[in-house]
């Protein structure tokens, strides 16, 4: 496969679109990033990387990071996580309190905000410092000890944070939360403003398409954990918009609001692509596009 090929293709094919949708402003931070960006990656399961356009600019992750931060409660913690969240699509919007009163405080999916900081408490007790071993982690599997969090987007966050503190203490009053409120929100926040490139993200996801190994060949998850992150993230991770993805694209998948998606081919490699404009459901316009121009065109998927 030549990759560069298909991604200067994939390009070409996503640049009409590019600048269209609107940033996630709801975070003031974001508010004034250039919807004009666009960059891809692939990595390959052998640790080989291309690129194309503003792939090695770094960029707000949000949510992507909810995906590792599940992979690493499973590793740490093993499958008991899923007594406390669920692992079925929402059909309402990622930070909606609407279906935790009537299912007991117990989140749909790990991807939802209430399911990521139910996640995020968790790695907090396994670890005792879940922001800073998410971080770590993504250091060593990216190989950029570069990648760091974004004090003005976690402060932002925080300051316009009242809906996933509602979440939070929701949860924490059916005792799904095992650390104080306040500290699960901090790490959650820290989490979300981690800044990396699309290069640095396809090279992270590498394990999803490795069926659990990482970079250096050791194992993260045992391949049936990493079945069930990549299946979470095929029908649960792009928000509300995961069957609309999965028809187009076809692919595992995880999305966040500043503009990024990460999709995993497993056994041949990952994915990673960037551009701020957002639809109505909070993925990005010429990123959806993108992957589905690109499993289109090499006609790889799981289906």
């Amino acid at each position: 496969m030549d990759y560069q090929a298909v991604l200067e293709e994939v390009a070409a094919f996503a640049r009409p679109l590019v600048g269209r949708g609107q940033v996630a402003d709801y975070i003031p931070a974001l508010a004034g990033v250039d919807t004009g960006h666009f960059g891809m990656a692939v990595a390959d399961v052998d640790g080989g990387v291309y690129g194309v356009g503003d792939w090695e600019r770094p960029f707000s992750v949000q949510s992507i990071s909810k995906a590792f931060g599940l992979a690493l409660v499973l590793a740490e913690g093993g499958e008991k996580i899923w007594e406390r969240v669920g692992t079925e699509p929402s059909g309402n919007p990622f930070n909606s309190l609407v279906q935790l009163e009537y299912e007991n405080g117990i989140p749909r999916n790990p991807f939802i905000n209430a399911g990521a900081l139910v996640v995020t408490d968790r790695l907090q007790t396994l670890t005792g410092d879940a922001s800073t071993t998410l971080l770590e982690f993504l250091r060593a599997e990216s190989g950029n000890p570069s990648v760091s969090f974004d004090p003005s987007v976690a402060a932002s966050e925080s300051e316009h944070g009242d809906r996933n503190a509602a979440l939070a203490h929701f949860m924490a009053s059916y005792g799904n939360l095992d650390n104080p409120v306040p500290a699960v929100l901090e790490h959650y926040f820290w989490q979300c403003s981690i800044e990396m490139s699309c290069r640095d993200l396809a090279l992270a996801g590498g394990f999803l398409a490795r069926h659990g190994l990482r970079a250096d060949g050791t194992r993260l998850l045992p391949r049936r954990e990493a079945k069930q992150v990549n299946a979470v993230m095929l029908t649960c991770g792009t928000y509300d918009a995961a069957g609309d993805f999965a028809y187009r694209v076809g692919l595992p998948g995880k999305s966040g609001v500043g503009g990024g998606i990460i999709a995993v081919i497993p056994g041949r490699c990952t994915l990673c692509v960037w551009s701020p404009g957002l639809d109505t459901r909070g993925n990005s316009v010429a990123g959806v596009a993108a992957l589905d121009h690109f499993t289109t065109l090499t006609g790889w998927s799981v289906f």
